[in-house]
């Protein structure tokens, strides 16, 4: 090892952390905020940026973690939504598709990634007809300047290099699309420290208790942080806080412009050795789409959709989910896979915008509604990840009315997350890096595609201390250092933080990281003023996580 590598000063004020957050909370108390954002999902953080990078003083407050609901359960696709054409949403697919385009090229190049996806075919003539005609629209909606290569068609003699697992006898040919890939959680970690950097003030495990009224005008609302309670004063509050939007509309006394309905989507992990497939694949299922994604050395798959009516907390999937996406990805695959190759699952809810009570879940739209019913307070929900940014802007346009000012336009279009300005540049340095630190390329390579270039933190930490560089697990390419950072840089604030957002080792690993929490914990404690009695106390809590996320298959 010879040199430290630089920190930027994006980097440092970007900081989630115990002294970061204790400023906050102060800033919480004592400043009336233009806009206060109930919610830090990839959406709540998104509002966070737009706001902030517009110049208006803005908070967030998260009962949680960054990411701890539906933001981290996604399919971790940046897609248009190939489906949706079938519902003729055209508007909604162009506009996910000109934002996958956006991030893959100048927001987050490090975080998205271009990813291949095969279409089956089972009608020699009908299908390749058909489906080829959507796909060909599906890639004029995005229009010739593209980052993805265009739709082709896989004739039969090339399925058994590119999809052996797929039944010859059912599948006789297909088509290979274009869509792209993320870790939901860590762009959502990137965003929230995005906004950061653009000065919001960033709060989680920050509950509302309740949206403070005057009148006919909202200003502000009661937080519980650390057993202690106080009002936080702004023009604006914006809930978007998903499936708990509802109940903000309790607090406030004002009946909702919608609906929400709750969908519950559920996927599992494979090993890799489970399916050989070179690419993705897209299957059509009796009420909606089935994706097997490949996933670092995993595959995964789902999702479903089906209505939810359950634990809004804590979601997780049931034998029968299991059971649904084995038997459906069974129809095309051979050898078929078993309950018994499952490493992990999880699940998360959907909140779609229902405009009445009974609508089925798979058909309703994935748009995003903006309701804005009193002055002071506007919602959102709805949308897809994809759109996000796009959902943040409208959020924060509504909001803008209420202002009583000049409030300058959108800029997020233009405005890079954290770690993506020149990393196009750092990419052609991975060997050099690799000799420096003692380290694999591949290591190297998996940091650059975590942090882009604030990896230059993890680097700095390694360097001071060589022992950071060491795999926690053989063959996952995650460090010690990024335990550490998680806490340092990154606002985690318990072990489940670390282990199943920061890094994905709980849904990535066989053991799913009980075997490695101890050491996890004891690494981060000094950080986080942990004692003997908390490092165990976080230590139990992970493995209850982790038994409950797998009781469907246990």
């Amino acid at each position: 090892m010879t040199y430290p590598y630089s920190t930027s000063v994006a980097n440092e004020s970007s900081v989630l952390n115990p002294a970061q957050r204790e400023a906050d909370i102060a800033k919480l108390k004592n400043t009336d905020f233009d806009i206060l954002v109930i919610g830090g999902g990839v959406v709540g953080s998104g509002i966070a940026l737009d706001a902030a990078s517009r110049g208006l003083s803005v908070a967030l407050v998260e009962s949680d973690d960054y990411a701890a609901g539906t933001s981290s359960r996604s399919s971790k696709l940046i897609h248009g939504g190939l489906r949706y054409l079938e519902q003729f949403d055209f508007r909604l697919v162009r506009e996910a598709l000109h934002e996958r385009e956006l991030m893959i090229t100048h927001q987050a190049p490090h975080l998205v990634k271009p990813l291949s996806f095969l279409y089956p075919l089972h009608r020699k003539y009908i299908d390749r007809i058909y489906v080829g005609a959507g796909l060909l629209l599906y890639d004029m909606l995005r229009g010739m300047q593209r980052a993805v290569p265009w739709h082709s068609h896989i004739a039969v003699s090339e399925m058994s290099t590119a999809a052996r697992s797929l039944n010859p006898e059912i599948v006789i040919g297909g088509l290979l699309y274009y869509d792209a890939q993320v870790d939901d959680a860590r762009h959502t970690m990137m965003v929230a420290r995005t906004a950061k950097a653009h000065g919001a003030t960033m709060v989680t495990g920050a509950k509302v208790s309740q949206v403070i009224r005057s009148n006919k005008k909202i200003i502000g609302a009661t937080v519980n942080i650390d057993n202690e309670s106080f009002k936080v004063k702004a023009k604006v509050v914006i809930a978007a806080a998903g499936i708990w939007n509802e109940a903000i509309y309790e607090q406030c006394g004002i009946t909702p412009g919608y609906k929400i309905m709750m969908s519950k989507g559920v996927h599992i992990t494979l090993p890799k050795d489970a399916i050989d497939l070179k690419t993705g694949v897209i299957l059509r299922t009796p009420v909606s789409v089935l994706f097997i994604i490949p996933w670092v050395n995993e595959w995964l798959l789902g999702t479903t959709d089906t209505p939810y009516t359950g634990d809004r907390e804590r979601p997780v999937a049931d034998p029968e989910d299991v059971d649904y996406i084995i038997e459906q990805a069974n129809k095309v695959l051979i050898p078929k896979i078993s309950r018994e190759q499952v490493l992990s699952t999880y699940a998360g809810i959907r909140p779609l915008v229902s405009p009445t009570k009974d609508s089925s879940t798979t058909k309703i739209s994935r748009e995003h509604t903006v309701d804005h019913p009193i002055d002071g307070f506007v919602s959102i929900a709805g949308g897809k990840y994809t759109t996000y940014r796009i959902m943040a802007q409208d959020a924060v346009d509504a909001a803008a009315k209420d202002l009583g000012f000049n409030v300058p336009k959108s800029k997020t279009s233009k405005i890079p997350l954290l770690g993506a300005v020149g990393y196009d540049s750092l990419k052609k340095s991975v060997t050099s890096l690799a000799e420096s630190y003692s380290m694999s390329t591949a290591t190297i390579e998996h940091l650059l595609n975590r942090y882009g270039t604030a990896i230059s933190d993890i680097l700095n930490l390694i360097y001071k201390d060589s022992d950071l560089s060491k795999e926690l697990l053989p063959g996952s390419y995650y460090v010690r250092a990024e335990v550490l950072y998680a806490a340092t840089h990154e606002g985690a604030r318990s072990l489940v933080d670390v282990l199943v957002r920061r890094l994905r080792v709980a849904m990535e690993s066989k053991n799913h990281g009980l075997d490695i929490s101890q050491e996890c914990a004891e690494l981060i404690a000094p950080v986080l003023g942990w004692n003997k009695a908390e490092i165990k106390r976080q230590v139990l809590a992970f493995e209850k996580y982790v038994t409950l996320e797998m009781s469907a298959v246990n």
